[in-house]
C-alpha cells in the first residue's frame, strides 16, 4: 500500500488557503503520481517519463525553500517569461485576460472572506480558472519579469495575496514535482466543527473554469 501511495496515487491534505477559491482549507485532494512519469518508490528518481506539466495544471511538489509538499498551479513553463503587473499576469509579453467569475465561486467562502475578496476568472490559455485577491493585506502584486530556466516551472497559488509560491522561493525543478492534483476526495469545514462539505466531496479539479 505504501509503495502504491509513493509511486502511483496518493492524497494531499490542504491546511492553508493559498489555492482559494479553487481548493479550500480542509480539502483532501487526489494526486495522480503517474500523470507525468513513474518514480522509484519513496524517491524522486524517475524510471520513465511520458509527459510534462502543462500550463494551468494543479500540481503537488516539494518546495525548494524547505522541502514541504505544496499544492499550486503551473503558470510558467520552461523558457517562458513570467511577469505580474498589479495582480495581472503577463506571459511571454502577452497580458492574460480577466473577466467576472461565476457568482457561485465566492459563495464557497466564509462571509468575511467574501467581503474582503476580489474575484475574477483568469483566462490562462487552455485553462481558465478562478483567482482571488484580498483587500488590505500586504502582498507581492507586481513581480518580474523573470525567465523560467529549462527543466523548471513557475508555480502560483490562485489566492494571489496569500500564497507562498515561485514569487518568493523561485522556480521548481521538474524532478521535484510529485504529481497532478485532479480532484477533491473529501472536504472538511474546519470553521464549522470539521463537518463534511458534501458538495465538494468527490469533485473534479480538472476543469475549474469559473
Amino acid at each position: 500500500m505504501f509503495s502504491i501511495r509513493s509511486s502511483l496515487a496518493d492524497w494531499n491534505d490542504v491546511p492553508t488557503g493559498s489555492m482559494k477559491p479553487t481548493i479550500l482549507e480542509g480539502d483532501r485532494v487526489f494526486v495522480n503520481k503517474v500523470a507525468y512519469d513513474l518514480k522509484v518508490p519513496f524517491t524522486t528518481w524517475h524510471i520513465a517519463e511520458w509527459s510534462n506539466p502543462q500550463r494551468g495544471d494543479i500540481v503537488v511538489f516539494y518546495s525548494p525553500k524547505d522541502g514541504k509538499r505544496l499544492v499550486k498551479r503551473v503558470i510558467g513553463l520552461p523558457g517562458d517569461t513570467v511577469e505580474l503587473r498589479s495582480e495581472r499576469l503577463v506571459i511571454n509579453g502577452q497580458p492574460v485576460e480577466y473577466e467576472s467569475p461565476d457568482p457561485g465561486v465566492p459563495e464557497q467562502l466564509p462571509a468575511a472572506e467574501r467581503a474582503r475578496g476580489i474575484f475574477a476568472t483568469e483566462k490562462l490559455p487552455a485553462c481558465p480558472h478562478a483567482v482571488m485577491a484580498i483587500n488590505g493585506v500586504p502582498a507581492m502584486r507586481t513581480f518580474g519579469p523573470v525567465q523560467v530556466p529549462e527543466g523548471c516551472y513557475f508555480m502560483m497559488g490562485d489566492n494571489r495575496d496569500d500564497s507562498f509560491d515561485s514569487r518568493y522561493f523561485g522556480t521548481v525543478a521538474r524532478d521535484q514535482i510529485v504529481g497532478r492534483a485532479t480532484g477533491v476526495v473529501l472536504s472538511l469545514n474546519k470553521s464549522n466543527y470539521w463537518l463534511p462539505r458534501w458538495s465538494r466531496t468527490c469533485s473534479s479539479l480538472e476543469s475549474n473554469a469559473n
